[in-house]
């Protein structure tokens, strides 16, 4: 595994939400279980669309995926270990910079108001652009250098066009490609801030 180690520079830095800073699969597994009574163990979540791994059927994957998209706060959506308290500092450096291919933005950020705080995001970016492949174009134009996405996809075409993309490591895209990865928000930490 290809650990980054290098340093991250703030400014230019962007990031995936969903299982980057979002443990969207924690709720995904909560919720299936809960609402659905289907036992899903992380590990069998061995593909980036869920529907090729899991025997669930496609309309309830959906239908999960949605609730937690209209209304994450309601459905406790909760921020991967350690991520609040890594991006309230890098937020004291510069603003934080957020790319989803979720399709809609309101609620994603009042989600991440919601767990960070309205201090935190008053100056965020947010671009909820409801497509996996078009994220090149929307970090080019804001002159992001480095960003992060648990997709592996998205990070090798990011890569392609210069961009030092990196992995956030996932049992989907674990062992499937060549690319840097972050396994955890203390390896990010580490990349922000090395000095310390």
């Amino acid at each position: 595994m290809n650990i980054y180690k290098n340093r991250l520079p703030l400014t230019s830095l962007g990031f995936d939400i969903d299982c980057v800073v979002a443990d969207t699969m924690e709720a995904f597994i909560r919720i299936a279980r809960e609402e659905y009574t289907i036992d899903i163990k992380p590990e069998q979540i061995t593909h980036f669309n869920v529907e090729q791994c899991l025997n669930m059927d496609d309309a309830i994957v959906q239908t999960i995926f949605h609730k937690l998209m209209v209304d994450p706060i309601g459905y406790k959506l909760k921020l991967l270990p350690d991520a609040r308290p890594v991006l309230q500092k890098i937020q004291t450096q510069a603003p934080l910079t957020f790319i989803t291919a979720r399709p809609l933005r309101d609620p994603i950020v009042d989600w991440l108001e919601h767990e960070l705080g309205s201090q935190i995001t008053a100056d965020m970016h947010i671009i909820a652009m409801g497509d996996h492949d078009s994220k090149t174009e929307h970090i080019l134009d804001l002159g992001l250098t480095h960003f992060i996405d648990d997709r592996f996809e998205t990070c090798e075409t990011l890569a392609q066009e210069g961009i030092i993309a990196m992995v956030f490591d996932q049992p989907w895209n674990s062992g499937r490609h060549s690319l840097p990865v972050v396994r955890s928000w203390q390896d990010i930490h580490a990349c922000c801030f090395p000095l310390e």
